[in-house]
């Protein structure tokens, strides 16, 4: 890439169990195929200290009042914006599974209100494109491999977060792409793959945005 032309930021986002990781490596593959500078992100990033307690809490071994878990994964993210930010400005593109968007669309499915939910992520960086992967029901869920092992897969939970995944969809429909999860891989994967091809190019000399 020429200097000064900067990576995109690509989430994918949906409930558990939509085809995220599946989508998204098939997406990192894609783009590595044509010589792109790409890399794939996951979060909760689970390395770090507060990653570590995130995922003792995820696997059911540590229990946490609802409002800090919400606080401890918005802070896993403000912990690696700066990295983030490196790489998009060198020309990295950044694939990565689940972003602000889940940490708020499940906290609030929880009860807790929507705008504190929101809040800790103004000022992180804004995705160039959402792949919001909408699975059409939840028992179409439950059906997938290994559904249930972790803290949130419950059937009528799932239903709750998918509501407010919806709302943020409708909220932020410029950059959002709802999909739907339940057609096959392959079809999936050539949607997102036309979309993505044709954002590249329109970011690179684009400011990297934040979240409002």
């Amino acid at each position: 890439m020429s200097a000064g032309k900067r990576g995109a930021l690509i989430i994918f986002e949906g409930c558990d169990r939509s085809g995220k990781t599946t989508q998204s490596r098939l997406l990192v593959k894609h783009l590595k195929s044509k010589g792109l500078s790409v890399l794939a992100m996951n979060f909760p990033e689970r390395s770090s200290s507060i990653g570590q307690v995130i995922n003792s809490y995820l696997t059911n071994s540590k229990d946490l009042p609802d409002e800090v878990i919400h606080l401890m994964f918005s802070a896993n993210r403000w912990e690696h914006m700066n990295q983030v930010k490196q790489q998009l400005l060198e020309g990295t593109t950044l694939v990565v599974d689940r972003y602000s968007y889940s940490g708020v669309a499940y906290s609030a499915a929880k009860g807790l209100d929507f705008d504190w939910c929101y809040a800790p992520e103004r000022g992180l960086l804004k995705p160039d494109a959402v792949f919001y992967l909408r699975a059409p029901a939840a028992d179409d869920l439950a059906n997938r491999g290994q559904y249930g092992e972790e803290r949130y897969e419950k059937v009528e939970f799932q239903g709750r977060v998918a509501k407010v995944f919806d709302k943020i969809c409708s909220k932020e429909a410029s950059y959002w792409h709802q999909l739907d999860a339940s057609q096959s891989v392959d079809d999936l994967h050539a949607q997102v793959a036309g979309i993505a091809e044709e954002l590249l190019p329109k970011v690179a000399n684009q400011p990297i945005d934040k979240l409002s």
